[in-house]
């Protein structure tokens, strides 16, 4: 169903109604039938989605709040120099 709604931008009609109750009994097991896997393949990914986020989330860490003035280093390896005269790399 994720895919359906990245794709057309909205959730697919999964709504199974009868109109005349009575006459139809093969067609509401049927609908039973397809909610109950419904709801089984939900818990199923609810539960794939927290055994991924609980192995994602182990080598996180809370990241450093910084605020104005605060000093820190910063590395210049990866950026070009301004000045291209300079060769020095001092601070690297």
């Amino acid at each position: 169903m994720l895919f359906f709604k990245t794709s057309y931008r909205q959730d697919p009609r999964m709504e199974f109604k009868t109109k005349r109750k009575g006459k139809y009994k093969r067609a509401e097991k049927f609908v039973t039938k397809i909610k109950e896997i419904q709801k089984e393949t939900k818990m199923v990914l609810e539960k794939a989605q927290e055994k991924i986020k609980k192995y994602t989330n182990r080598k996180r860490t809370e990241v450093n709040k910084y605020k104005v003035e605060d000093l820190i280093i910063l590395s210049t390896k990866n950026l070009r120099y301004q000045i291209v005269k300079r060769k020095t790399k001092k601070l690297t």
